[in-house]
């Protein structure tokens, strides 16, 4: 099994080393073809007007639908989550993938001086609360019934599931706690 992870912009390498840290195989994907050889693929966080525009420039919006249309399995962080939702709230003229049906709110938790750090519960991946690492992230604003709720924060959505694909507001590939990856990586073994 190999997972990619897109590498245009933000912090991509730290989420290809929380893979291989699992034991799993990576690839670091930048064109139509990478994504042929993968069998999940990860859209990490950075900034998300930058990550479509790049999008575009390497053509990889066909192929990434593609992609999801035969069920493969998107994580999304942060900007990448942003990139994956169905609507963007103060900014919908923004390109979006629409392939998990929320609305999310850009720089919610305020700028990067409000970057901050907090235990979250997130039970589908055991009872110990798990480091989240909040920086310039986006919110949830709203999700479709069918929305899968994994965590919450302050009676906020901050951790989702919709078929194939998982998004979340934090950045779990800059803690040491590999369950977020983890989760993920299952998600990958069960389309194979």
């Amino acid at each position: 099994m190999i997972i990619g992870v897109l590498g245009l912009q933000g912090d991509f390498d730290a989420h290809r080393r929380m893979i291989e840290k699992l034991g799993a195989k990576t690839m670091v994907v930048r064109t139509a073809e990478d994504l042929e050889a993968i069998d999940g693929l990860i859209i990490p966080g950075g900034e998300s007007t930058t990550i479509t525009r790049l999008l575009f420039r390497y053509k990889l919006t066909s192929t990434i639908r593609k992609f999801h249309k035969k069920g493969r399995p998107i994580f999304g962080t942060c900007a990448g989550m942003i990139v994956l939702a169905k609507k963007i709230v103060s900014h919908p003229e923004q390109f979006k993938f629409g392939f998990i049906d929320i609305s999310v709110a850009r720089n919610a938790y305020g700028r990067q001086i409000d970057s901050f750090e907090e235990d979250v519960a997130i039970p589908s991946l055991g009872s110990a609360p798990f480091r989240a690492i909040f920086i310039r992230a986006p919110r949830i604003a709203g999700f479709a019934k069918d929305v899968q709720k994994l965590a919450i924060r302050e009676k906020e959505l901050i951790m989702a599931r919709q078929k194939n694909v998982l998004v979340c507001s934090f950045h779990p590939e800059l803690t040491h706690d590999t369950r977020v990856h983890e989760y993920f990586l299952k998600m990958a073994q069960n389309k194979k």
